[in-house]
């Protein structure tokens, strides 16, 4: 589906978030690498959809009333068979319906597990003065502890947000800390790039965070992420 599509159903439906898998949709038409996901209505639907992905396997409760999955039961890590799963997704469901009795519930997101890496964030929001703002970071739960950001006006170069990579304080991190291998700096970029691009080119957009993205020594992959959209 085309980026304006998923935006424009969205706020048919009346709604100021896209949901995880349209967000994962949104993300990846603008060559950002997201985990393979997919929406399931039905556990057997979600044992299928693994089997298509491939194990290990996360799911997640997928509803716009939810923010916070963990704290309803709405999220199961490390899955390695469609039997699994199905037990997981049915165990999601009896979760939710008696910590949130009231959510409207679209499905369970069946999500490839996105190998564990060096957690950065990017984000974006729309600023009544600036216009596109671009932050990158330490990512995970860190990022409200540290507040370790740097900031950029988007339309952002790739040479500009290598600037911001090498800002933050704990770009040592980045560096190949303690005999870790560096992180894939250029990766990181291009999704810093890629991001400023993206707010620029649909003004409904509010705010964006990819938090986490896991990074490595060659390439990064966006492990979670949120958009908010502007309602009329």
């Amino acid at each position: 589906m085309e980026p304006r599509e998923i935006i424009r159903r969205a706020l048919e439906e009346g709604r100021s978030k896209l949901l995880e898998h349209e967000a994962y949709e949104l993300v990846g038409s603008y060559n950002i690498p997201v985990p393979k996901a997919y929406l399931a209505k039905t556990p057997e639907e979600a044992g299928k959809l693994a089997e298509k992905i491939g194990y290990p396997i996360v799911l997640k409760i997928v509803s716009p009333d939810i923010s916070h999955k963990s704290d309803v039961g709405g999220v199961i890590l490390d899955l390695n068979s469609k039997e699994e799963v199905v037990e997981a997704a049915k165990k999601i469901f009896d979760n939710v319906s008696k910590k949130a009795p009231n959510a409207r519930i679209a499905g369970v997101l069946v999500q490839e597990m996105v190998p564990y890496g060096l957690e950065v964030i990017v984000g974006g929001l729309r600023d009544g003065i600036f216009g596109s703002v671009v932050m990158f970071g330490i990512g995970g739960i860190f990022v409200e502890l540290l507040r370790d950001v740097s900031f950029r006006i988007a339309p952002i170069s790739e040479e500009e947000a290598l600037e911001m990579i090498n800002e933050i304080k704990a770009s040592k991190l980045l560096e190949g800390y303690r005999g870790q291998p560096p992180i894939d700096k250029k990766a990181l970029a291009k999704i810093i790039v890629n991001v400023g691009e993206l707010l620029e080119e649909n003004p409904e957009i509010q705010s964006i965070d990819l938090n986490p993205i896991m990074a490595y020594s060659s390439g990064a992959k966006v492990a979670d992420a949120r958009i908010i959209i502007k309602t009329k």
